[in-house]
């Protein structure tokens, strides 16, 4: 089966700096295979053939915490679940410089429909939705700051999560799509 692991917190402002060869490696070693990774930001996506995405998720901690000396939780999506979240995402969401749209992925806890109810959303300068384990949010570059999604930074919700944006969302499901073809 395809999947992705998106990494929390890795190569952000200096901290917790992974070599995407040498994860890339980390992760064939943990029994991972057909391995790619997509910018430094920790974004990989690989077949399996282990059940449980959970599982999954305990093993490659496992292995990072063993080679890189870091705790670093990691989310695990299948082809199911990224379809999922593409079927929803707004085709004509961007992120340039009119546009600031990202994907709040969840961990498992959080991953509900009833997590809107935690955001104060401003739907006259935001537009927020719900996709199975997601959070899609998008807004104008010049509303950024006013956007409600600011206050997360710090929360409970916010550890629960790791946000890329829709390009490189868009980019993880591509290669997602070319590594089922294989």
């Amino acid at each position: 089966m395809v999947y992705t692991a998106l990494l929390r917190g890795i190569n952000v402002g200096g901290n917790n700096k992974v070599d995407m060869k040498q994860l890339k490696k980390v992760f064939e070693t943990a029994g991972m295979t057909n391995v790619v990774t997509y910018i430094n930001s920790g974004n990989i996506v690989f077949t399996s053939d282990r059940a449980s995405q959970n599982e999954i998720a305990a093993v490659l901690e496992a292995a990072i915490l063993e080679h890189f000396g870091l705790s670093i939780k990691v989310l695990v999506r299948s082809m199911a679940d990224m379809e999922a979240v593409m079927s929803i995402l707004p085709t004509d969401w961007s992120n340039d410089d009119r546009m600031k749209s990202d994907c709040l992925f969840l961990w498992e806890e959080y991953a509900h429909e009833s997590v809107l109810e935690q955001l104060n959303i401003k739907p006259e300068i935001e537009t927020v939705l719900y996709a199975p384990g997601a959070i899609l949010w998008s807004v104008d570059r010049p509303n950024v700051t006013k956007s409600s999604m600011n206050k997360l930074i710090g929360t409970k919700l916010y550890q629960s999560m790791t946000v890329r944006n829709v390009n490189t969302t868009r980019k993880i499901y591509a290669l997602m799509q070319a590594a089922g073809q294989k």
